[in-house]
């Protein structure tokens, strides 16, 4: 069964947002008539968004963001189910609100399970030290994030010119290295002197990591 989750608003490109998926029949993606995943917890603030997914021991596993950017908001919950479209678990609060994780990206690795993920910096003035991309372990993908390993952080927002504020990581091990972790992200810059509310870029980059990844 292959399937891509996604986000989004019905009424208004900045949200309330719903997630729901395209799934593979064989010939095309299908979408589904019906939102798969929606906000019910008071702390989800309406908006659920940034799904990460994978399917392990029977289940979908749910990795999302909840709130909203506008309100400088982001909690990192969690739930899972057997369908991966209802009956889902309570939904739960992975990361709270003040770590400001935009996403968490789970993947499965050669000694258990990984995951890569971004604190994003919305607030006024340049961002503080640990915005930027973090990686942690665990031996199995736990709902809590205490019983992951200590996160170390692979990249800062450095201005580097072309990206500040690296987000929505993918990571994959060289196929000719398996200890060579390639980490994919996206990353934005504003253009300078432009006062206009749209005034950034979009980009995409890419980072190198050796294993074993220290402190």
């Amino acid at each position: 069964m292959e399937r891509i989750y996604y986000a989004g608003g019905v009424e208004f490109a900045w949200g309330p947002y719903t997630i729901g998926y395209l799934e593979w029949n064989g010939a095309e993606w299908i979408d589904q008539p019906t939102p798969a995943f929606v906000a019910n917890e008071e702390w989800e603030h309406g908006s659920v968004y940034e799904p990460n997914l994978i399917y392990h021991d029977g289940k979908w596993k749910m990795w999302y963001v909840a709130g909203s950017n506008q309100e400088d908001y982001l909690v990192q919950g969690y739930a899972e189910s057997e369908d991966g479209h209802s009956n889902w678990s309570k939904h739960q609060i992975f990361i709270p609100a003040e770590q400001k994780v935009f996403d968490f990206a789970v993947s499965h690795d050669r000694s258990g399970f990984e995951a890569v993920f971004s604190r994003v910096w919305l607030g006024q003035g340049p961002p503080p030290p640990e915005t930027g991309l973090w990686w942690c372990e665990c031996e199995f993908p736990s709902s809590n994030f205490s019983d992951w390993s200590k996160p170390v952080q692979i990249m800062t927002a450095e201005d580097r010119g072309w990206v500040t504020g690296p987000w929505k990581p993918s990571a994959h091990y060289d196929e000719r290295d398996p200890n060579r972790l390639l980490v994919f992200f996206d990353g934005i810059y504003r253009r300078k002197g432009d006062e206009s509310p749209f005034a950034f870029e979009f980009t995409m980059g890419c980072l190198e990591a050796e294993r074993p990844i220290k402190l």
